[in-house]
Order: C-alpha cells, then sequence, then structure tokens
C-alpha cells in the first residue's frame, strides 16, 4: 500500500468524523476499527443503543401518566427478544449506514488492533487473521474508553454487569443495585425500573449527578426517587458476595436502613477509563499521564508533531460530541488550516425522564472560579406548553455576566432539555446578551419559549412571572 496521508486509529464518533472528513478534503485515508462498521462505543454499546431503550422506557412512563388525564391503558406486556431486535436493528442501520458512507469515500478500512512500530507505522493485527503494515503521514488516536470497575470489588459473576452487559437486555431482573449516581446508572437505571424491576441506586458522593447544579438536580431527583426503590447518597459499597439467587452486597452510609441487602443483578458504572494501553505509544514521543489519557495541546496535536489524539482518551468531559468536534479540528490542523479547539460551550444531557441538560459556565463553576455570575429562572409551571404536557415541573435558568449580562451558561431541567440545550451552545458562543435573548421571538406554545422568559426574568419584564428586577 502507499503511503497513507492520515491513518484514524479508531471508529467511534470522532474518528469516522475525522475520517470522512478527511477523505471529503482529498487526503488517502485509513481507518482502523476492530467492529465490522464504523460507529465505536458509542453506537454500538452506547449511545444509540441506550437511547433506544430510553425512548422506551419514556413510552412506559407515559401510558402511567397518561390515567391523569383520564385515559387508562392495561397493563404492558412486554415481549424483550422483539425489545432487544429492535434495539439491536436501530444499531445495525446505524453502522451499516456508516460502512457505505465509508466505502463511498474510498477510506481504507481495516478491521483489527493498530500498534505503532515507529511515528509514521503502525501495525494491523487483523480480525480475520494475518497483519498488515501501514506506513502513514499523519496519524489520529480516537481509542475511546472503557466501563471503569471498583478495585477489590470486581466479581467474576454474570450477575455483576457494566454499562454494555446491561445494555444486552439479558432478562429482566426482579432486583438491581445501581453503583453509581452517574449519568450512565441513572439512563440505564431508568430504564429497568420502567420495565419492572425493583432498581436501588448507590452514590458515594452527597447528590446524584455531581458535576450538575443543585438546583437543575433536585428536579431530576424528586422524578428518580419516585421510580426507583431507593436511593442511597452519602453511601459506599465495602463487599460484594455471590449467593446462589443474586449478590450479597454490603452497604456503609447514614442512611441506609440494612447494612447487607441482595439483589439479583448488579450495575457497575462509576465512570470509565481511556483504552490508552497496548498500542505501542511508548514507541512513539507520546505522553500518556497518570490517569492514562494523552496529553494534546489546543489543536490536538501529541508531542508526536504529526500524532494528533481526540475524543475520551484525551480527557473530560467524555462525549460523542465533543470527539467529532475534535476530530473535525485534528483534520482541519493536518489540512493546514488555522484552527482550535477552544470551545466556550460543550453541551452535557442526562437523557432521564426528565431530561437535564447544561452548556457553558454552571453555578458551581463559577462559585470555584470566583467569578462574578447572576441567575435567570423561568419556572415551568408559568409555560403554557409544559402546561399542556402536563410537565410543569422543569426550569430554565440562565448564568449571566452581570456587567455586560452576557450569556456565560444555560441550564435546563424537563422533557426536551437535550434538544432545547442547542440554544444555549448558540448563545454562549456567540456571546449573546440577555437583550439578545429576550427580543428573540420565539413560537408559541413552545418549551424554547422559557429561555426566552429567562432573559425576561432577569430584566423583570417576564409576562407569566411576576418577579420585578431588584435595584
Amino acid at each position: 500500500m502507499e503511503k497513507q496521508q492520515l491513518v484514524v486509529i479508531g471508529g467511534g464518533p470522532g474518528g469516522y468524523a475525522a475520517a470522512f472528513l478527511a477523505a471529503d478534503l482529498g487526503m488517502s485515508v485509513t481507518l482502523i476499527e476492530k467492529e465490522e462498521n464504523p460507529g465505536g462505543v458509542c453506537l454500538y454499546r452506547g449511545c444509540i443503543p441506550s437511547k433506544a431503550l430510553l425512548h422506551v422506557a419514556k413510552l412506559l412512563r407515559e401510558t402511567e401518566h397518561a390515567e391523569n388525564w383520564g385515559i387508562h391503558f392495561g397493563k404492558p406486556k412486554i415481549e424483550l427478544d422483539k425489545l432487544r431486535d429492535w434495539k439491536n436493528s436501530v444499531v445495525q442501520k446505524m453502522t451499516g449506514g456508516l460502512g457505505q458512507l465509508s466505502k463511498a469515500r474510498k477510506i481504507n478500512y481495516v478491521q483489527g488492533h493498530a500498534k505503532f512500530v515507529d511515528a509514521h507505522t503502525v501495525t494491523v493485527e487483523k480480525s480475520d487473521g494475518g497483519e498488515e503494515t501501514i506506513s502513514f503521514e499523519n496519524a489520529i488516536l480516537a481509542t475511546g474508553s472503557r466501563p471503569a470497575t471498583i478495585p477489590n470489588l470486581d466479581l467474576d459473576s454474570p450477575r455483576l454487569m457494566d454499562s454494555t452487559a446491561a445494555l444486552d437486555l439479558e432478562n429482566i431482573p426482579k432486583t438491581l443495585l445501581v453503583v453509581g449516581g452517574g449519568y450512565i446508572g441513572l439512563e440505564l437505571g431508568s430504564v429497568y425500573a420502567a420495565l419492572g424491576t425493583k432498581v436501588t441506586v448507590v452514590e458515594m458522593l452527597p447528590a446524584l449527578l455531581p458535576g450538575a447544579d443543585k438546583d437543575l438536580v433536585a428536579v431530576l431527583s424528586r422524578e428518580i426517587k419516585s421510580i426507583m426503590h431507593k436511593v442511597y447518597t452519602k453511601t459506599k459499597v465495602t463487599g460484594m458476595t455471590e449467593k446462589k439467587n443474586g449478590i450479597e452486597v454490603a452497604l456503609e452510609g447514614e442512611s441506609v436502613d440494612k447494612e447487607k441487602q441482595t439483589f439479583e443483578k448488579v450495575l457497575v458504572s462509576i465512570g470509565r477509563k481511556p483504552n490508552s494501553q497496548n498500542l505501542g505509544l511508548e514507541k512513539t514521543k507520546v505522553v500518556v499521564n497518570q490517569r492514562g489519557f494523552v496529553e494534546v495541546d489546543v489543536q490536538r496535536r501529541t508531542a508526536e508533531s504529526n500524532i494528533f489524539a481526540i475524543g475520551d482518551i484525551t480527557g473530560d468531559p467524555m462525549l460523542a460530541h465533543k470527539a467529532s468536534h475534535e476530530g473535525r479540528v485534528a483534520v482541519e490542523v493536518i489540512a493546514g488550516h488555522k484552527v482550535g479547539f477552544e470551545p466556550n460551550a460543550i453541551p452535557a444531557v442526562i437523557f432521564t425522564d426528565p431530561e437535564l441538560a447544561w452548556c457553558g459556565l454552571t453555578e458551581e463553576e463559577a462559585k470555584s472560579q470566583g467569578i462574578d455570575y447572576e441567575v435567570a429562572k423561568f419556572p415551568w409551571g408559568a409555560s403554557g406548553r409544559a402546561t399542556t404536557l402536563d410537565r410543569s415541573d422543569g426550569m430554565t435558568k440562565l448564568i449571566l455576566e452581570p456587567e455586560t449580562t452576557r450569556v456565560l451558561g444555560v441550564g435546563i431541567v424537563g422533557p426536551g432539555a437535550g434538544e432545547l440545550i442547542a440554544e444555549g451552545v448558540l448563545a454562549v458562543e456567540m456571546a449573546a446578551l440577555a437583550s439578545d435573548v429576550k427580543l428573540a421571538i420565539h413560537a408559541h406554545p413552545t418549551l424554547s419559549e422559557t429561555v426566552m422568559e429567562a432573559a425576561e426574568v432577569f430584566f423583570g419584564q417576564s409576562t407569566h412571572v411576576y418577579r420585578p428586577k431588584k435595584n
């Protein structure tokens, strides 16, 4: 094979976005990935299958909620095999489409595991056997991450699941312990709870979803506690023992009513670790820090000038859309364009029901960094659209710079928050002022109006909330 202009190692949302753009820009590209088609963890075992199941969970919850409107549904019959097949068909459709796009762009797709021989050569242990050596001018590392485990508590048991195993939907357990109150644990816990499992959540920290603002989390927490069997915060798992009928778990915390409890299955979702091992990086100048993340500069360039790294392997936030954007930046740099990865707002979305989303500066970050700010909140109880949906528990908030009224951050909790946050991202990136948001006419009745009215609240002029501005 001729020397490739670009080799991309890893075919997830960062890797395939980079490879596709590079091909569009006329580069000769090789994309190396273990799976049959591009997609990575996100499409095969993460974002996409979990959202398919969360859609089902939301539907099941809405059928129960409909009793408030005088609509009564019978007890749903869940055909687990059919549900699993539908979820898998979504994955196959998405990954198959990416395979076709890769071929259409004439990308050299190699299925296997790559290791560096030096800064311009990799060998690929191919999935179908054999080995291939590829030389390149530039490379992009996009090998992603894997679920983290609890030291000394990693049982060799099919009852102990990580997020990948949980998405397989082998069965619907009667009881499930979710270890970790972050977004993965709450999303998957919500799915199993909707399917009929008694779910218990354990979080070591004082509150669920560490990193998000407390007032937003409070809205979600109320709903989570209503659908889960138990939610324990400030609680640790100190031991796990496999028994005949499940896993006996030892819990340590102030609110724990029983120190040893048995669950049919246990899901560990305490975060993710970068896949930076077994890549031959020691044969290059690439620097890997103590946490296992590859160090990069603003252009996503490593200490080896022709090797770039993107996505989960470069550190938090470990989000698919962040990886995609980084991939495109790295390719633009390789193409000779003057660009850098310098976002002011990377949206984060928790796809529970209600959804929770934020971007830009949070209140917690502003406090910790000593940044002066003001908050404008619009409660969804005053939203006509939220009322028609019988979902008035949400909230929209703006974090504003007091002197200029520039939008520094946006937080939303409620149905569809993941879609609405895009307006917040645009406002932060464009350095919009509160008056810009206030004066932009929003369609009525929509949930998007809550963003406009939050800006009106700042000026003490919200039509649907009486809250005079302080002098």
